[in-house]
């Protein structure tokens, strides 16, 4: 993965490049750094919109960010059975992923939420990054079968979903699935425990008011999960 410099608060800018598109914003060796996931594939969407204002607040704030943008980086969502074995070796790319996510002092996500589920490319993400050895293990004794211990050092991490469906019909009939796979599934069973996730909803019938205020909302939580003076 190649690192580009671009402007996240400037999406249509004649000088962004939009692929590959790895960010690496800050190099203080005692700042601690944060971990930002996107993944939808239009440029113009308000989810990279979401990244921007998260990305904005964590650099105001004095982290150092690693972003990633799935789908502008091509990442490959496949998880051969080569790759599956806790110490399997690793393409360098995955290797890179696997190196930041273990080191980051927070992640956050963002996607759109897709039949109750994130995008393909971000479930392939969780399949090759968060790994036995990397985010999680099974103590002495246990083959398998129990309940793994969390290897992340990330104090807290953070979820930012948009929907074309109600809050309330998203809970009431669905069972709100993203809650269950970010908060229970993932997150908690590799340690992280300090968990809050934001659903954006009804996106077609948002108006541009409602998503400046949608973004203001992003800071402010981001703000106050990640707020400044925070070192490693």
């Amino acid at each position: 993965m190649a690192a580009a410099q671009w402007s996240p608060g400037a999406p249509h800018s004649p000088c962004r490049r939009p692929e590959p598109l790895y960010v690496k914003y800050g190099g203080n060796k005692t700042e601690m750094r944060i971990s930002v996931i996107l993944a939808h594939p239009d440029k113009g969407s308000f989810n990279h919109a979401i990244a921007a204002a998260a990305i904005n607040t964590l650099q105001q704030n004095g982290y150092g960010v690693d972003f990633h943008d799935l789908y502008a980086e091509k990442f490959d969502p496949i998880l051969v059975a080569a790759e599956i074995p806790k110490d399997a070796p690793l393409p360098p790319a995955i290797e890179k992923y696997c190196a930041e996510i273990a080191e980051a002092g927070g992640i956050i996500v963002i996607h759109p939420n897709w039949w109750g589920q994130p995008p393909a490319i971000l479930k392939g993400w969780v399949d090759r990054v968060i790994r036995p050895g990397v985010a999680y293990e099974f103590l002495a004794g246990d083959a398998g079968e129990g309940v793994p211990h969390g290897l992340l050092k990330a104090r807290s991490a953070l979820v930012f979903n948009t929907s074309n469906t109600g809050s309330e019909r998203e809970k009431n009939i669905f069972g709100d699935p993203l809650e269950t796979i970010w908060k229970n599934c993932i997150f908690a069973l590799c340690g992280i425990h300090d968990f809050y996730r934001k659903m954006f909803s009804i996106m077609v019938m948002s108006s541009a008011a409602q998503r400046k205020t949608w973004l203001q909302e992003v800071s402010q939580t981001v703000n106050a999960y990640f707020p400044p003076g925070q070192i490693r």
